[in-house]
């Protein structure tokens, strides 16, 4: 369902911070509502209806329950930068993560997947998302709690939470290649 807002469609607050108890109690909540076998008596123009209403609380539910994605999905809806618009990150990050990259390469040139190095490696590399995204939630808690609509600084804190999630995508892409054979 296009132009569909996911939180109000799973009868969610629109922030970051929601609980994973929250987001499941009302997605099955609303599930039960809508799915196709409790309308399997009804019109077909009904049961058309069922399956793209359930269609569209899957999604809701798939991109709300991973952080990243309920990141991205805000802040489209805020009206902040896409990844296109916006491809900044900290220059101290970019030098962070090169040196990591060439940390990923000579491991995997040197030895076995499951060296212990790679499994330090990449428990930094987890600990360094959380940090990032932590940020993304900082940012939000910023926008929805302390900025009204129509402050001057809101486009500014969409813009910092855009360069958090470049970060966590980059670091995700080092997650990836770590983690490839």
């Amino acid at each position: 369902m296009p132009g569909q807002d996911y939180f109000q469609l799973l009868g969610l607050q629109r922030l970051f911070a929601i609980t994973p108890e929250d987001l499941e109690a009302n997605y099955l909540l609303r599930s039960r509502e809508v799915h196709p076998d409790y309308h399997q008596t009804g019109s077909d123009a009904e049961q058309r209806a069922s399956l793209e209403m359930t269609a569209a609380l899957n999604e809701a539910y798939r991109t709300l329950s991973d952080p990243f994605l309920r990141a991205e999905y805000l802040l489209a809806l805020e009206g902040g930068p896409s990844a296109a618009e916006h491809r900044e990150m900290s220059a101290a990050f970019l030098e962070e993560m090169l040196e990591l990259r060439t940390q990923i390469e000579d491991m995997r040139q040197a030895g076995p997947k499951a060296s212990p190095e790679m499994n330090a490696l990449e428990q930094k590399l987890q600990g360094r998302y959380d940090e990032v995204m932590q940020g993304v939630a900082v940012g939000f808690a910023e926008f929805y709690e302390a900025l009204p609509p129509g402050d001057p600084r809101r486009p500014v804190v969409l813009r910092d939470i855009r360069e958090h999630l470049n970060s966590a995508r980059y670091v995700q892409g080092l997650l990836r290649d770590l983690q490839a054979d």
